[in-house]
C-alpha cells in the first residue's frame, strides 16, 4: 500500500507518521516543524534572551548534534552566538572518535569549539583512571555517578572560557522521563522537587542551564537527524552497561508499549510534583573548596575527588561513607545536576537509529507511530543507580 500524501505540503509522499500526533508528514515537512517546535519552546520558555552567548554541550552524538544543528538555524531569528564546548573525559577507545565527530561538525558549520579535559581540570583524574582506582572496591558500575558529576563542572568551566551566559544540553524527553523514573525507583524527593521545567536559572554563580530539546521524542530526534543527514557519533561508552539508567529505560520502553504517552506523562508528573515542607531540600550555599553550589561544606565534584585522592573511593561514593559525612564533606543529594550526553548514551549505530524511529515508514508510514492523543505539553542528572548517591549524569 503506498504511503499517503504529506498532510502538510500534500505534495510530496509521507515518509513517516509522527509518534506524538500521528501525523503523516515528508521529510522536508518534518524537519520544519520539528525547528518550529524547539523554536516555540525556546520563546514559551524564555529559555535564552537575545544576545545570549550561549555554549552548546557537544559530545557528538545524535542528541547534541541536533541540538547544535537546529540552534545555529534559529540563532539570527533569535539573537544569539554559538559556541561548541566538548569534554574529553579520558576514555580510551572511545572518546576519541566522538571528539572527532565534533570537530567535524565545529568545521562544518562554522562554530567555534572549545574542549576541555578531566585530566587537566581534576589534578591528572581521567574516567579510565577513574575505573581503575574503583574497580576493587566493588564501585567499577559508578563510573558514570563520577563522570556525571564532573562532566557538568568540566561544562562550566569550558562554558566560562568562552564567556558564556548560558548552557544548553541536548536532553530530550526519553531522557527527562528515565531521570523521573530513577528518582522514583529510588524514593529521591530532593530531585523530584526540582526535576521539572526546562532548566535551571542558575544560582550561586553557576550559569544558566536549559534543555531547549526536552519535549521532543528520541524517535524524533532520531528522523530530524537521519532527514538533515547529519553526522553523528553513535557507539556506546564502554562504562554505559553497568549503569541503572539501562534498567530505568528498558522498563520505560516496556511501559510505551502499553501506554505510548507514558514518556510525556512522566515529565509532567516531575513538573507538577508537589512535596510537603519537610520533605523539600535545604537551599544550598557554597562549596569551602571550590566556591561552587553545595549542601554542605563539600560540592559532590570535591567530595568525590576527594575520596578518589585519599585512595577511597568508596567513602566519596554510595551509602558506607562515614568518613566524608564525620568531615561534612558529603554533598547532599541535588548538588551536582549531570553534564553532557552521557545518559543519553548511544544506540547502535546511525542506521540502527533510524530503524528503530521510523520502522517501516518506506512502506506504509506506521513504522514510528505512537499515540495521537499524545500530551503535546510541559516537560536532570544520569544517576549511574550507585547505592546512596543522588549525583547525577547527565539529565540536567
Amino acid at each position: 500500500m503506498p504511503a499517503p500524501p504529506c498532510a502538510s505540503c500534500g505534495k510530496a509522499r509521507a515518509a513517516l507518521r509522527r509518534p506524538r500526533s500521528g501525523q503523516a508528514l515528508c521529510g522536508a515537512c518534518f524537519c520544519t516543524a520539528f525547528e518550529a517546535e524547539v523554536l516555540r519552546t525556546v520563546l514559551a520558555g524564555r529559555l535564552l534572551p537575545p544576545g545570549a552567548v550561549v555554549a552548546v554541550g557537544a559530545s557528538g552524538g545524535k542528541d547534541s548534534t541536533v541540538l547544535a544543528h537546529v540552534l545555529r538555524a534559529l540563532a539570527p531569528r533569535l539573537g544569539l552566538t554559538l559556541h561548541l564546548v566538548a569534554v574529553d573525559e579520558g576514555i580510551g577507545g572511545y572518546r576519541d572518535a566522538a571528539l572527532a565527530s565534533v570537530r567535524r561538525q565545529a568545521a562544518r558549520w562554522e562554530l567555534p569549539l572549545t574542549i576541555v579535559a578531566y585530566a587537566d581540570l581534576f589534578g591528572g583524574w581521567t574516567m579510565d583512571a577513574v575505573a581503575r582506582s574503583t574497580a576493587g572496591s566493588g564501585r567499577s558500575r559508578s563510573c558514570c555517578t563520577f563522570c556525571g558529576v564532573l562532566r557538568r563542572r568540566a561544562l562550566e568551566e569550558g562554558a566560562r572560557r568562552v564567556g558564556a551566559t548560558h548552557i544548553v544540553t541536548g536532553h530530550n524527553a526519553d531522557d527527562m522521563a528515565e531521570t523521573v523514573l530513577m528518582n522514583f525507583l529510588r524514593g529521591d524527593a530532593a530531585r523530584l522537587a526540582r526535576g521539572g521545567g526546562l532548566g535551571s536559572r542558575g544560582e550561586g554563580g553557576a550559569l544558566p542551564r536549559c534543555r531547549p530539546l526536552q519535549l521532543a521524542s528520541q524517535k524524533e530526534v532520531v528522523l530530524y537527524a537521519h532527514f538533515r543527514r547529519l553526522d553523528y557519533f553513535s557507539e556506546e561508552c564502554v562504562y554505559a552497561p553497568e549503569a541503572f539508567r539501562g534498567h530505568a529505560r528498558d522498563l520505560l520502553k516496556r511501559l510505551e508499549a502499553a501506554r505510548p504517552s507514558v514518556v510525556l506523562d512522566l515529565v509532567h508528573s516531575a513538573e507538577r510534583l508537589a512535596l510537603a515542607p519537610a520533605a523539600r531540600p535545604p537551599r544550598p550555599g557554597a562549596c569551602s573548596r571550590c566556591g561552587a553550589l553545595a549542601s554542605r561544606a563539600l560540592c559532590q565534584a570535591c567530595a568525590l575527588l576527594d575520596g578518589l585522592n585519599r585512595g577511597r573511593p568508596r567513602l566519596a561514593i554510595g551509602k558506607g561513607r562515614r568518613g566524608l559525612d564525620e568531615e561534612g564533606a558529603q554533598g547532599a543529594p541535588g548538588d551536582a545536576e549531570g553534564g553532557v550526553e552521557g545518559a543519553q548514551g548511544a544506540s547502535g549505530d546511525a542506521e540502527r537509529d533510524v530503524e528503530g524511529a521510523q520502522g517501516d515508514t518506506e512502506g506504509g508510514v506506521e513504522g514510528a507511530q505512537g499515540a495521537p492523543g499524545d500530551a503535546e505539553g510541559a516537560p536532570s542528572s544520569c544517576d549511574c543507580g550507585a547505592s546512596g548517591v543522588r549525583a547525577a549524569c547527565d539529565c540536567e
